[in-house]
């Protein structure tokens, strides 16, 4: 079996999806046109040489219907014999295509694979593709009878489930922007980030719009709760509201991507390994709670590296809602200042199908930030799902 390594991981600033955002005018396909040809052009590759174009999004309809990477690709001009295929496992989409693309190079289908993702969430507003319709039929709804929650809701029960009151969620909120804007202020995120060109006046975006470094936990204490229900107070007594949009992730618009590689075909070429894939996981678990299954990933990634939580050096755990970090960090008992050191998706955002690859790049980073061994990354995805991937910094 060969070994698969990453190569190089790079995204785009995390654009605000609301009207003056970097991105807002931007479609879909050409931003990620230009984080493809700032990951060939960085480390020289011939994009002939690429085997598969491997890309996460949620939302495929409207602009985000044909294929994205497949439209990206060409936009970017580059050979129309390489193909492309999308990838939808919820949030953790590009993760997943990240599994694929180190899975088929570990088999010998592929040499060089390109995963990523892409989602903008101002042009491709979330739930689009339901269009009104039941997206899961009468014979789901019996068997979950009297019916699922959403994703804030879920949010409310596993905070309930573990204890994690409001004041912890906004405290770890504030502390997602403080480590982000650390993280900016260092030049840790240079590395990772792909200049986008905008079609508005502001040019060439090169920063992160979602970042407030002046987030407290008295300013958000005033926010109010995002998804309270009397309905749903009366069928769950427990909930105690307290998921607002200040401890939730931001939606916004992103682009992400990771070279892959065998390790032989990238010493042929010249290229330094950054990391190799020492285990993943994917996992299905409560869909009523939906958010944990986190933390049974985790346990089965660390068994087949044959490492403990407390190996780990630096872990990536989205930050769909504080909840789950927090409750992910009770239950495996890891050490919390080694939880998204970096912040995570409260600060920076949580443009769905290309979450899984930012995640990656700050693991990835941060790792050689420390010179740290290590890493492991996991996404709650809606459905009750969930992708652990372990690395390690070569």
């Amino acid at each position: 079996m060969k070994t698969a390594v990453i190569v190089d991981v790079v995204r785009s600033p995390m654009g605000r999806s609301k009207e003056g955002g970097a991105f807002v005018h931007l479609h879909p396909n050409d931003l990620l046109a230009q984080v493809l040809q700032g990951l060939v052009a960085r480390n020289d590759l011939d994009p002939g040489s690429v085997d598969d174009v491997l890309i996460g999004c949620v939302s495929q309809v409207g602009e985000q219907s044909s294929t994205p990477g497949r439209g990206a690709w060409l936009a970017a001009g580059f050979p129309e014999h390489v193909p492309s295929t999308t990838i939808e496992r919820k949030c953790g989409s590009s993760q997943q295509a990240v599994h694929f693309a180190a899975q088929g190079v570990m088999a010998g289908v592929y040499d060089i694979v390109i995963a990523g993702g892409i989602e903008s969430m101002s042009r491709v507003p979330m739930g689009s593709a339901r269009m009104g319709r039941d997206p899961f039929g009468p014979a789901f709804h019996a068997r979950y009878a009297p019916g699922l929650v959403g994703q804030g809701v879920a949010a409310e029960l596993v905070a309930a489930k573990w204890g994690i009151t409001r004041d912890e969620m906004d405290a770890y909120a504030a502390r997602s922007h403080a480590l982000a804007e650390a993280a900016r202020i260092s030049g840790q995120f240079d590395r990772q980030i792909v200049p986008i060109r905008t079609q508005g006046s502001d040019g060439t975006k090169i920063a992160d719009e979602t970042i407030r470094p002046g987030t407290s936990t008295e300013r958000l204490a005033g926010l109010k709760a995002s998804f309270e229900d009397a309905e749903i107070a009366a069928r769950f007594p427990q909930i105690r509201w307290s998921v607002t949009a200040g401890n939730s992730s931001q939606i916004c618009d992103g682009a992400s991507a990771a070279l892959i590689m065998s390790e032989e075909r990238a010493a042929q070429l010249g290229l330094r390994p950054r990391a190799r894939f020492a285990a993943f996981d994917v996992i299905g678990d409560d869909p009523l709670m939906m958010l944990e299954a986190p933390i049974p990933a985790t346990r089965r990634a660390l068994a087949k590296a044959g490492l403990q939580v407390q190996d780990i050096d630096r872990f990536e755990v989205n930050e769909a809602f504080a909840s789950v970090p927090l409750a992910w960090q009770r239950a495996l008992s890891a050490n919390p200042e080694r939880l998204n050191p970096s912040g995570g998706a409260i600060a920076l955002g949580h443009p769905l199908g290309a979450s899984g690859t930012r995640l990656l790049a700050s693991l990835l980073v941060g790792l050689e930030a420390t010179g740290a061994r290590w890493g492991l990354q996991t996404m709650c995805e809606a459905g009750g799902m969930a992708n652990a991937t372990i690395i390690e910094r070569l």
